[in-house]
């Protein structure tokens, strides 16, 4: 079974940026497309963006395109989210998923697609 687990959470002002890391252990890596998702108090889970197997495909919500950059990095076994521009309506748990069903190159948004979930870590950004 894999298991992730996130960092790279924390307080920031609008306007500025953080990145997340998520760490995968057990499984070969480059099995899982990878995904991002988050969870604002009071709403649903949504989907952030994903990134294939291999070959660097990427797929964002419209609210993120621009400003967040999904990347994933199979030596090491971590994907990332280099989150700038950042805005209080990001604040959210922010959690990441594998998904080793897809093909090499898809990017899955659905998050009933994913069979792993990291902890999450939380983001805040104030106003």
């Amino acid at each position: 079974q894999v298991q992730l687990v996130e960092s790279g959470g924390g307080l920031v002002q609008a306007g500025g940026s953080l990145r997340l890391s998520c760490a995968a252990s057990r499984g070969i890596f480059s099995n899982y497309a990878m995904g991002w998702f988050r969870q604002a108090p009071g709403k649903e889970r949504e989907f952030v963006a994903t990134i294939a197997r291999i070959g660097g495909n990427t797929y964002y919500a419209d609210s993120v395109k621009g400003r967040f950059t999904i990347s994933r990095d199979n030596a090491k076994n971590t994907v990332y989210l280099q989150m700038n521009n950042l805005k209080p309506e990001d604040t959210a748990v922010y959690y990441c998923a594998a998904d080793f069903t897809a093909s090499i190159r898809a990017t899955p948004a659905a998050g009933g697609l994913y069979d792993y979930w990291g902890q999450g870590t939380q983001v805040t950004v104030s106003s």
